[in-house]
């Protein structure tokens, strides 16, 4: 009896030991410092240090940067990388369906700002 107590059920998966945790924290570390030094090369005391005028890219720039911590955080905290693929389908699914949802908007509301100045 004490066998079925001190073994492991065989579905269950093994969690990444700390090491593992505090790597992925200093990643998350390192790309919110990213975020933070392209805000301040873009607008802030430090705007203009490159000749490239990179303001077109902020956005854009920010959003993969943040795509990339979302993945991390819901891969290695939200257990989804040790977890069944059917749980990340639920997960991720309607991610993309909100993200094309918004992308559609966005591309429509841009049509919609150039037709009305167009007059």
């Amino acid at each position: 009896m004490d066998a079925h107590v001190n073994s492991a059920h065989p579905s269950e998966h093994s969690h990444p030991r700390a090491a593992v945790y505090a790597k992925v924290g200093l990643v998350l570390f390192v790309l919110t410092a990213m975020e933070v030094g392209l805000y301040e090369i873009t607008y802030g005391e430090h705007a203009g240090a490159f000749s490239v005028d990179i303001r077109p890219f902020f956005v854009p720039m920010l959003l993969l940067l943040s795509a990339a911590k979302f993945a991390l955080v819901a891969m290695f905290y939200m257990h989804l990388r040790q977890d069944s693929r059917l749980f990340s389908g639920i997960f991720v699914f309607p991610l993309t369906i909100a993200a094309v949802i918004i992308i559609g908007l966005m591309l429509l509301m841009s049509y919609h700002m150039a037709f009305a100045r167009s007059g």
